[in-house]
């Protein structure tokens, strides 16, 4: 997995810097880093990564402002940095687009397991499972390339995280099949679920924003109270 993926590391603090360049590069990983928002923007805008893991807070911009940027460059996984143990953050950081977020002072361990997960599961996503996982299907006026992986509403794409459309893709192959949040975030993050987790929850909302006409009163993500999330639509021809 670590074989020609490029990650680029945003942070102000030089130690931090190079703590987090020799981690990755011990796991065979290409790392450059940056210090500032503004280099790490023209840095995605010109050279082709396979993560980012961003700092929230930067001396030039604020690092959410940054994330929000790239995610409308590429839907490259982001990994958030934050210095502060707080949720607003955190939950700040995933609505505009992060995929992950790690609370420094953070594990070794940790970071290059969450590296791996969030690598794994955007270079691996539709590369197996069944016939439908290779082809575009159509739901009303939601079209999903699970091939391309692309997803289009009303003929005009939709930008979706890896993180969001990977949701989409587990609901969407199985039309009508309730998922628990324990099951979503199992297969999704590939993590234990842990009961004050809100990871799922603001996934769903932000994705529902993307997808659905209304979505307080969503047509294809429905919420089935107590249990979970299912996929409702009708597949057309």
């Amino acid at each position: 997995m670590a074989d020609g993926s490029r990650i680029l590391v945003v942070d102000d603090e030089q130690e931090i810097r190079e703590l987090l360049k020799s981690y990755l590069e011990r796991e065979g990983y290409v790392v450059d880093t940056v210090k500032d928002g503004k280099t790490a923007l023209f840095r995605v805008s010109n050279q082709d990564y396979n993560l980012v893991i961003l700092d929230i807070m930067l001396p030039d911009t604020d690092g959410v402002e940054v994330c929000r940027t790239i995610r409308e460059i590429t839907n490259i996984p982001i990994i958030m940095l934050t210095a502060r143990d707080s949720e607003v953050d955190k939950v700040l950081g995933l609505r505009i687009g992060a995929d992950d977020y790690i609370t420094k002072p953070f594990l070794p361990g940790e970071l290059i397991a969450r590296v791996k997960a969030q690598l794994r599961r955007f270079f691996v996503l539709g590369s197996e499972g069944d016939a439908r996982s290779r082809k575009m299907v159509k739901f009303g006026d939601l079209k999903i390339d699970f091939d391309g992986y692309r997803v289009y509403k009303r003929n005009k794409e939709v930008q979706l995280t890896s993180t969001e459309f990977k949701i989409l893709l587990l609901l969407a192959r199985e039309p009508g099949k309730v998922f628990t949040k324990k099951q979503i975030f199992n297969k999704v993050w590939g993590d234990d679920y842990l009961e004050a987790d809100n990871n799922v929850m603001v996934h769903i909302r932000r994705l529902r924003t993307k997808i659905e006409d209304d979505p307080k009163n969503p047509e294809f993500i429905e919420t089935v109270w107590g249990i979970g999330y299912r996929f409702a639509g009708d597949e057309n021809d």
